[in-house]
């Protein structure tokens, strides 16, 4: 088969760099859908249904707002792909369990309405929908949503964050140290059978302790952020979407290592403390880290497209991460990191481009390809029998 010339060196040359993963794009969004409704239901089970609630009524206003806008283009059937329910699910982990219904109904109508579908659907999109609509949320109604993080782990951590950026004396176990409502210090009965066991066994020969509390961050009946509230069942999420090959695995390796290493090393210096003395753990456990590193940073549409980009995002993903949380005061640090990387993504597309497909060589061939090869700015073809006719040849020409 005779391939155009012109078409073809379009494909090479004008194509922006792609992916390939091992699903399809519905079989990746339903098994993420899967993974975040585990989190939703081991959050409701401590607070009523009200994580239940907020992420169906984020649900139901994707969905529709989606239906609505491709029905009239004829594709409402696009629906089957599992995005809108994705994007809804996994801003509803983003949200406080005690935030109105409404506003994550309102704020999954903006995800996909203005972020995803302004810009032309899915794969168009330069910034992440999920976390578009999050902070379309967060500062349209910053008070609702302070208001509902009240005595969660994670506002005392925005506290103790204010006191050691203005105190030099502050503590770098500062979330411990303040815990005047004793939160931390009423462990539930599991939490203190599991702790003994860990700093009788694995700890005992590091000569560390596991303080108390920290085994009940797993499955928290405090206030604060779906996604820290279902962690467990986040865990067993993640271990789904490595093996099933969903996304790049080594995405979130890569961004949790950075972060994690520069909150042991330099985690405690904003607040008094020395280095390597950094609270790792509780960095994994509250502000949507996990969330953030395998649904945010690892998600391939807002992403860069090469290996080489892909790394570097998500290493500056994981910096940005630990020096907004911990330099910059902000315990939603992780969320505001993967929207800074998101806004350099058109940037990033275009230094790939320009550096994977900007120049052409003229003196090697291409690949074969159904009987066409393309040298230089000549286009062969064994399957046409016209080329070998001297009336179409330069050499076959009369002067």
């Amino acid at each position: 088969m005779v391939i155009n010339s012109n078409m073809f060196l379009e494909r090479l040359l004008f194509h922006k760099p792609q992916i390939s993963l091992a699903r399809p794009t519905a079989g990746r969004m339903w098994l993420v859908n899967i993974c975040a409704f585990m989190a939703v239901i081991q959050s409701s089970l401590t607070d009523s249904f009200s994580s239940l609630i907020i992420a169906s009524s984020a649900v139901a206003a994707a969905a529709l707002t989606e239906f609505l806008i491709c029905y009239r283009s004829g594709k409402a059937k696009v629906l089957k792909d599992g995005s809108a329910v994705a994007t809804a699910l996994i801003l509803a982990l983003l949200l406080p369990n005690r935030i109105s219904p409404i506003l994550a109904a309102v704020g999954a109508v903006f995800a996909i309405a203005v972020i995803k579908h302004s810009f032309g659907g899915l794969g168009s999109n330069w910034l992440n929908p999920a976390a578009g609509g999050w902070l379309f949320i967060r500062f349209s109604w910053p008070d609702s949503f302070s208001r509902a993080l009240e005595g969660s782990p994670l506002s005392l951590l925005a506290e103790s964050m204010s006191r050691g950026v203005t105190n030099p004396e502050g503590s770098p176990l500062g979330i411990l140290k303040i815990d005047a409502a004793g939160i931390f210090a009423a462990a539930t009965p599991l939490d203190g059978t599991l702790r003994s066991f860990f700093n009788n066994t694995i700890f005992s020969f590091t000569g560390s302790e596991l303080p108390g509390g920290y085994i009940d961050l797993l499955a928290s009946r405090l206030p604060g952020i779906i996604a820290d509230r279902g962690l467990l069942a986040l865990l067993a999420g993640t271990i789904i979407i490595t093996a099933s090959q969903v996304n790049r695995s080594w995405i979130p390796v890569v961004y949790l290592l950075f972060f994690g290493a520069l909150v042991r090393f330099a985690g405690a210096l904003p607040y008094g403390g020395t280095t390597g003395d950094g609270d790792v753990f509780f960095a994994l456990c509250s502000g949507g880290t996990l969330a953030a590193a395998f649904f945010l940073a690892a998600e391939p549409v807002t992403g860069a497209k090469s290996n080489a980009g892909i790394f570097l995002s998500a290493i500056a993903g994981g910096v940005l991460a630990f020096l907004f949380r911990y330099f910059g005061g902000e315990a939603y640090g992780v969320v505001f990191a993967a929207l800074f990387i998101n806004a350099l993504l058109p940037l990033i597309r275009f230094f790939e481009n320009r550096k994977l497909y900007g120049t052409l060589p003229s003196d090697e061939p291409f690949p074969e390809e159904s009987g066409t090869r393309v040298s230089g700015d000549k286009v062969h073809s064994s399957g046409d029998s016209r080329s070998d006719d001297p009336r179409l040849s330069t050499e076959g020409r009369r002067p």
